[in-house]
């Protein structure tokens, strides 16, 4: 238990007298100071008990000294008697009572170390006993770890020391125990933290405070990927000695999480590899694979959604995926090829909408999609998938359609600085003919070009006579060395005029 100003009234040897009436007595007192300043708040935390002889307690000034005290946080106000003061002046009890400050009375014959060392004594006897409590629970949870039943009885376990609610999630958010049973429904609002910690390296926290209760979020995890998420919560905020027992069993749910990563590996593997059967056309052989993991295909047709990313932003991917066809109770399969996650739904169901929000909750991932395909034509859609998310990673889009690419035009699917490059290279007899002669060759290819390589369309444009426009588009071709009545030549060029607009 705290030691509190009523702790302190009640050690007889003290000989303590309460001169307030309404003041709180059972508030902790964190250390005692001595000062006789008119005003020692610089030098004061809050929490303490203050012990004066009242030097500076001129006559009038009792209640400025008062409010000054409640105002840095003070517990209680010990006033030593038989010094500067025979008694505890009159008004000092008022202004105390009317800021809520405890004013005690301390006889000539307590000297005020025998209260130092009263808290001293107390406060390191808690801190012991604080000690000694994290001590124990963390050894029932290392029981409980290692015991059959765990997690759930590490759950169980911290929820009841903590006074509170206790709730292991996977790296999706969805909720894998609870303790009590009802901690389950408070997934959902956890879920933009939760989001924002798996883009972290494990282990990171968060401490979520809002009127009423206090709860701390923690990611599990070693290495680059979040595994899971431990979060708990409770009305009162958390001792330093709570907090350790928190850390210490994310410290074991982790290492119980981190035995798997040899099954997710060969599941992953699995998973490569049937998807490699489909790929294939053998959907036939896959079936079988799949229902002997306790799964089954999405039905047909089928919509493939290819995910770019990092490892880590791929494995996020995945958990959102599973999270999402828990919630739907549809099938998916997510595998990993060629450096690319391929997620595959079923294209009349839910899940479709639900993977819609994929990129906002894994900052940083595209996704390309596909027009949706039989398993027979599986592989086009894939294919077709990966080429949607390497345009929007190259534009900067988090989703691409695959249909959309049709529409942005060819020059909208090249790489812009190997399109800069080609056209710099293609264009440069002309560009430096144009810099040291009249300036007209790239503008009027350009316009002839536009034109379909028509003379009058393109020489009226240009305000010059077919004639003129020949010679031009002649000596073009002789500095391009290139045949300009070829329509891949003419193809080539229209892209480097375009990406230059030069």
């Amino acid at each position: 238990m705290p030691v509190t100003v009523a702790t302190l009234l009640g050690t007889a040897s003290l000989e303590l007298t309460l001169h307030t009436r309404s003041a709180p007595v059972d508030r902790a007192v964190s250390w005692v100071h001595v000062s006789e300043l008119a005003d020692p708040t610089p030098f004061l935390e809050g929490g303490e008990l203050l012990l004066t002889t009242g030097l500076a307690l001129t006559p009038g000034m009792a209640a400025e000294y008062v409010r000054r005290l409640a105002g840095a946080g003070v517990v209680g106000l010990g006033l030593g008697t038989g010094l500067t003061h025979a008694q505890v002046p009159p008004d000092l009890p008022a202004a105390a009572d009317e800021h809520g400050l405890a004013v005690l009375e301390v006889p000539r014959q307590t000297p005020f170390i025998a209260l130092s060392r009263t808290v001293s004594s107390a406060l390191a006897a808690e801190e012991y006993a604080a000690v000694t409590r994290t001590s124990t629970v963390q050894r029932e949870l290392t029981r409980a770890a290692v015991g059959p039943g765990a997690p759930g009885t590490v759950i169980d376990r911290l929820a009841r020391h903590l006074g509170g609610w206790a709730l292991l999630l996977d790296a999706a958010g969805t909720p894998l125990e609870a303790a009590p049973a009802g901690a389950r429904s408070r997934a959902g609002a956890l879920a933009g933290a939760v989001d924002r910690l798996r883009t972290a390296r494990p282990p990171a926290g968060a401490a979520l405070t809002q009127p009423g209760e206090t709860v701390l979020l923690q990611s599990l995890g070693t290495g680059s990927r979040v595994r899971g998420l431990l979060a708990v919560g409770r009305p009162e905020p958390f001792s330093p000695g709570d907090r350790h027992v928190v850390n210490a069993a994310a410290l074991l749910l982790t290492l119980r999480l981190e035995q798997s990563r040899a099954l997710d590996s060969g599941t992953a593997a699995l998973r490569a590899a049937i998807l490699r059967l489909l790929l294939a056309g053998q959907t036939a052989a896959a079936v079988p694979v799949v229902e002997a993991l306790g799964e089954r295909l999405p039905a047909e047709p089928v919509l493939a959604l290819a995910v770019l990313g990092s490892a880590e932003q791929r494995a996020a991917a995945v958990d959102v995926a599973a999270d999402a066809a828990s919630s739907a109770r549809e099938p998916v399969l997510a595998a990993e090829v060629d450096d690319a996650l391929v997620v595959l739904v079923s294209a009349g169901g839910p899940l479709v909408d639900r993977l819609a929000d994929l990129p906002g909750r894994v900052p940083g991932a595209v996704v390309g999609t596909a027009p949706p395909v039989p398993w027979a034509r599986l592989a086009d859609g894939v294919r077709q998938a990966r080429q949607a998310a390497a345009h929007g990673r190259a534009s900067g889009r988090a989703v691409t359609a695959f249909a959309d690419l049709a529409g942005q035009g060819l020059t909208a699917l090249l790489d812009p600085a190997a399109t800069g490059a080609f056209a710099e290279a293609a264009l440069a007899p002309l560009v430096t003919a144009d810099r040291a002669g009249p300036g007209d060759l790239v503008e009027s290819l350009r316009v002839w070009l536009a034109a379909h390589g028509q003379w009058e369309p393109a020489a009226a444009r240009l305000g010059v006579h077919r004639h003129t426009l020949r010679k031009r588009i002649r000596r073009a071709e002789e500095l391009l060395g290139r045949d300009l009545d070829s329509p891949g030549v003419r193809a080539e060029l229209w892209v480097a005029l375009n990406a230059t607009g030069d």
